[in-house]
């Protein structure tokens, strides 16, 4: 069941749980968080960089909503730091149901100009905005431990209040990446409910690999319904492809993915039981049909 990211995001901000946004690089990837998510009665969204589009090419994204579409799980498609209103539009027209657009490096002024921009144009086609405000760290900053801007919830409530976005990416203390040995990240939860407070739409936590469990919990109870997981997910799969590829007489994909598929799918359960999105699928009603009257009379004035 394809969904918008609105319509996802809203049943989970309602209950009290958050969903993963698994960015995958292909499409095993893709098929593996699928099976997991089916088999867990969970929702999940699937994310793709711009990077990533790249290599994958849109195409990808018309096999994505077909299997998507197959499931019976609610998902989303999800375009992932978007840099342009070029970008959203291409994502949009390719098929994605939800955009991000990421100017938080931007000026206040010039972040909420563009951003409103974005949900303009995906608005008028029934898809949903995630914005970003204040800076997730970068891992070349954790040692020294600045890098990071972080939200402050009254320039979050006028953020939204401004652009009309339908989520909240905030930087509350994570990073992008895998933390390096002898760095002990901490989310400021304080910080987090404050801006719950002050803000009426789903917040997101970007940088959600690599950080204590307990933290990350703790955080999709508190107002945070979107959870991105990058880093844990790549560093499974492409570490149990290496593991296999070290027998340089495997050629053979079948030979090759299953096992790596295998490590991501122990990921991908982990992640649904950690932010308390497994069994949640019932809680999510299909969008109507619209109806259609086979019997209506219509203008028979052209009939050739």
């Amino acid at each position: 069941m394809l969904l918008s990211g609105d319509q996802l995001l809203a049943v989970a901000d309602r209950h009290g749980f958050a969903i993963p946004a698994f960015n995958i690089a292909d499409y095993h990837m893709f098929n593996a968080i699928v099976d997991v998510c089916e088999q867990r009665d969970a929702p999940f969204i699937a994310q793709i960089h711009p990077n990533e589009i790249n290599l994958l090419k849109f195409d990808i994204v018309h096999a994505l909503r077909s299997r998507i579409h197959r499931s019976s799980v609610p998902a989303v498609l999800h375009w992932d730091h978007g840099s342009t209103h070029e970008q959203a539009v291409a994502a949009i027209q390719g098929g994605f149901t939800s955009v991000m657009i990421d100017k938080s490096t931007e000026p206040f002024g010039v972040n909420v100009e563009l951003t409103r921009r974005v949900v303009e144009t995906a608005h008028s086609v029934n898809v949903s905005v995630e914005g970003e405000l204040g800076t997730i760290g970068a891992m070349e900053h954790a040692v020294s431990g600045d890098g990071i801007t972080y939200t402050e919830p009254d320039d979050a409530a006028r953020f939204v209040g401004e652009t009309g976005v339908d989520s909240l990416a905030i930087a509350i203390g994570t990073r992008h990446g895998i933390y390096p040995a002898g760095v002990s990240p901490r989310l400021d939860l304080e910080r987090l409910r404050r801006i719950k407070d002050a803000v009426d739409i789903p917040l997101v936590l970007h940088g959600g690999s690599n950080n204590p469990d307990d933290e990350i919990a703790e955080a999709a109870r508190s107002g945070v319904a979107k959870i991105n997981i990058s880093s844990d997910l790549k560093s499974a799969y492409h570490d149990r492809l290496r593991e296999v590829l070290v027998d340089a007489a495997l050629y053979e994909p079948d030979a090759i993915q299953p096992p790596a598929m295998e490590a991501l799918k122990g990921v991908v359960a982990q992640k649904l039981d950690l932010l308390g999105t497994s069994n949640t699928a019932h809680l999510f009603t299909p969008p109507a049909p619209r109806e259609v009257d086979l019997f209506a009379k219509t203008d028979r004035s052209h009939t050739v």
